[in-house]
């Protein structure tokens, strides 16, 4: 059983104190999220399970495991791996910013950079010996809603660094690897294949594609690292070469047990939990009527959705859904310069009970009300 290392970071605790005083909408959102429970690291549930899968592969026997600060600084996160700096990554519609200089992680690879300080590591290293770590847990971006995404899910990051001289990693390494994990996950008969793909800090990469039912699913990625990236990370690439992988954790928890909503994953709910086990298919506990709401305004241009999302999950928690856009248009005459019209539909079900309308009406009338508040915008 591997013991697993967290790695604090003065900045992350500091920050995270600010977040506490802090009394915008904004701040309070990041603090619900870091407060959510981390499932990755929730015995019973699903979402542990396929960590631990993973992680105890003999494969990764001699890998360090660790935990690391889920407020991290932009630039380690973005211009270490390579982003280019118009990726949408970096975007406030698709992150959460802390700070300027800070985010909420967008992805578990930052462990590369948390990995690399360790005093233990940097020895081995001096020391040209091969060298591996796993981490695992939350991560946060901004998303739309339905049933398939949440904008707090976890992700599973490995990688491996040797000497040039000793192996040049390639695209076999990459393979075996994918296969060790899916078949880990999904059983030894699983069927699969793989793509080329793209990532900012892997080339050539791969992605992984199994057959479930007659249908080819992505599950996996890996790549060779990037000699830019090691060299960022103060990894001399003409010495060292090395592998790494990172997939979403919730994607191969639904497609394993069929799951109809990513909510579930979340519940509480015995007749829910008793059935969250991987390779088992879900049962629908029932089909508890949904309650469906239409809002119309009007705002300006700098409308930013997945912003909008996010008040409605503030408010509508996990009673929300699916939120669908069903109507968008310009009329300057009608409703001014620089000004546009959006419709949305918010459908309200819980996957435990019957909601009742005079349960939703307040929850639909805040939305209204925070739309007009942080939006500035007209209802119609």
């Amino acid at each position: 059983m591997h013991k697993e290392t967290t790695i604090d970071s003065s900045g992350a605790k500091r920050l995270r104190i600010v977040l506490e005083k802090r009394t915008d909408a904004e701040a309070a959102r990041m603090r619900r999220f870091l407060d959510m429970p981390d499932l990755s690291r929730t015995p019973g549930n699903p979402i542990h399970e396929l960590a631990e899968r993973v992680v105890t592969l003999p494969d990764f026997k001699d890998f360090d495991v660790i935990n690391v600060p889920e407020i991290v600084p932009v630039k380690e996160s973005f211009d270490l791996f390579n982003f280019p700096p118009d990726h949408p990554a970096r975007s406030r519609s698709d992150t959460y910013y802390v700070d300027d200089a800070n985010i909420l992680r967008t992805h578990t690879t930052i462990m590369w950079y948390y990995w690399l300080g360790l005093e233990s590591v940097k020895e081995k290293i001096k020391k040209g010996e091969a060298v591996g770590a796993l981490s695992y847990g939350k991560v946060y971006r901004k998303d739309e809603i339905d049933r398939k995404h949440m904008n707090v899910f976890h992700q599973i990051d490995g990688w491996y660094l040797c000497r040039r001289e000793e192996k040049e990693i390639g695209i076999k390494e990459l393979q075996d690897v994918l296969v060790k994990i899916a078949q880990a996950i999904y059983g030894k008969d699983i069927k699969y294949r793989f793509n080329k793909d793209t990532f900012p800090y892997t080339d050539p990469s791969l992605e992984m594609e199994i057959d479930l039912a007659g249908n080819w699913v992505e599950v996996l990625g890996s790549g060779v690292v990037q000699s830019k990236v090691l060299d960022n990370l103060g990894v001399d690439s003409k010495i060292w070469n090395g592998w790494a992988f990172g997939f979403g954790l919730e994607r191969l928890a639904i497609l394993s047990m069929q799951l109809p909503d990513i909510r579930l994953l979340w519940s509480n709910d015995p007749r829910v939990t008793r059935q969250l086990k991987l390779g088992q298919k879900f049962k629908e506990v029932s089909k508890f009527p949904p309650i469906t709401r239409d809002i119309s305004f009007v705002v300006d241009k700098s409308f930013v959705p997945n912003n909008y999302f996010d008040l409605i999950r503030d408010i509508g928690g996990d009673l929300v859904e699916e939120v669908s856009l069903l109507d968008k248009y310009e009329n300057a005459e009608k409703f001014g310069v620089d000004k546009i019209s959006y419709t949305y539909r918010i459908i309200y079900r819980s996957n435990e009970r019957t909601l009742k309308t005079e349960e939703i009406e307040p929850l639909q009338n805040k939305v209204i009300d925070e739309t007009k508040g942080q939006f500035n915008a007209e209802i119609r």
